[in-house]
């Protein structure tokens, strides 16, 4: 029974918290680059500069590179080799990007707010940049193109230089623990960040797609980015700021065309005759539109006049027309003969 009660109500907390909330959460605070981040970016960024120097030297960097590849980590162990051919899945730039950005999509509808899918699209921005760069700077070949034993193989057009899986990993699951809206959720997130990541660039050197040295050097560059993100912010706060504004005065638009009505045919209003109007009168002529093609009026000429003023047709009395024969009403016949 107890452990019925305690299953339920975690149940309902799970679906609390699945309910949307009515206004952007007050308690989120936003990252700051504060004097510890800051000394952690300056170590990454000394380890990545050290990583690089030691591969440009051919020092014992390289040869432990080797060494590894020769041993074959893929032919060691052939047992795990079909299960890590899908983890490393979990470093794909792609698959990883659409699962991440589905959830980050619902926790910004949900928190009415656009800065989880924009911190996102701003880490992966940085991170197509500064990789991107990196690979095609440096274009050292991977272990099943190497040419010479021994060598860095650096400047020979390859791009593996650092690991993109494995910089990947830590940037896109990283991500998620950097939007965490609490500690403890940050720290749990942070270390399975670490775990998967670490995983993805250890499978990429079983694999024999990459060095070893390639994967320390991936890891350095993705949490370069994420520890960066922070001088980002108010850039992801005025993007955020332009599109309100922008679905704002769209709908703006929108509602002031939905209330203005057609505009209907308004009927051409009577003149009222005055004097003037009878002294001199102005023809007009009709509409055949509104008519239906009727034919057209026209006027007597000479002037309006009154039906007071007007003189009688006939005769007053009898309208019949005079006869020769006939004799006034009330005179009298004369006898026939």
């Amino acid at each position: 029974m107890r452990t019925e009660r305690n299953l339920t109500r975690r149940l309902d907390r799970v679906f609390a918290r699945l309910d949307r909330e009515p206004e952007r959460p007050a308690h989120i605070d936003v990252p700051r680059m504060s004097r510890h981040r800051v000394v952690l970016f300056s170590s990454t960024l000394a380890f990545y500069l050290a990583i690089v120097w030691a591969v440009i030297t051919t020092s014992w960097l390289v040869r432990l590179d080797w060494r590894v590849m020769f041993f074959r980590p893929y032919q060691q162990w052939p047992e795990i080799h079909a299960f890590l051919d899908y983890y490393v899945v979990l470093g794909q730039r792609g698959p990883t990007a659409v699962m991440v950005a589905a959830w980050l999509g619902w926790r910004s509808w949900r928190q009415h707010t656009l800065r989880p899918l924009l911190t996102l699209a701003a880490s992966l921005l940085l991170l197509n940049i500064t990789v991107g760069a990196a690979k095609l700077g440096m274009g050292r070949l991977g272990p099943h193109y190497a040419t010479v034993i021994g060598s860095n193989e650096m400047g020979l057009g390859g791009d593996i230089f650092p690991s993109g899986h494995t910089a990947n990993a830590v940037v896109t699951w990283g991500i998620l623990a950097y939007l965490a809206s609490t500690p403890r959720a940050r720290r749990w997130l942070s270390a399975l960040s670490a775990v998967t990541s670490l995983g993805v660039g250890l499978t990429t050197v079983y694999l024999g797609t990459h060095w070893l040295s390639d994967v320390l050097l991936g890891w350095a560059a993705g949490l370069l980015i994420l520890l960066a993100l922070p001088w980002f912010e108010p850039l992801i706060s005025r993007a955020e700021d332009a599109v309100f504004a922008l679905r704002d005065r769209l709908r703006a638009r929108r509602g002031r065309t939905a209330a203005v009505p057609a505009t209907p045919v308004a009927p051409v209003p009577l003149r009222p005759q005055t004097a003037q109007s009878e002294a001199h009168p102005v023809a007009c002529e009709p509409v055949a539109s509104a008519r239906g093609g009727r034919a057209p009026i026209h006027l007597a000429p000479g002037p309006h006049t009154a039906r007071s003023e007007r003189t009688p047709v006939t005769p007053a009395g009898s309208r019949r027309p005079a006869h020769a024969d006939r004799l006034p009403r009330g005179s009298s016949q004369p006898a026939r003969p």
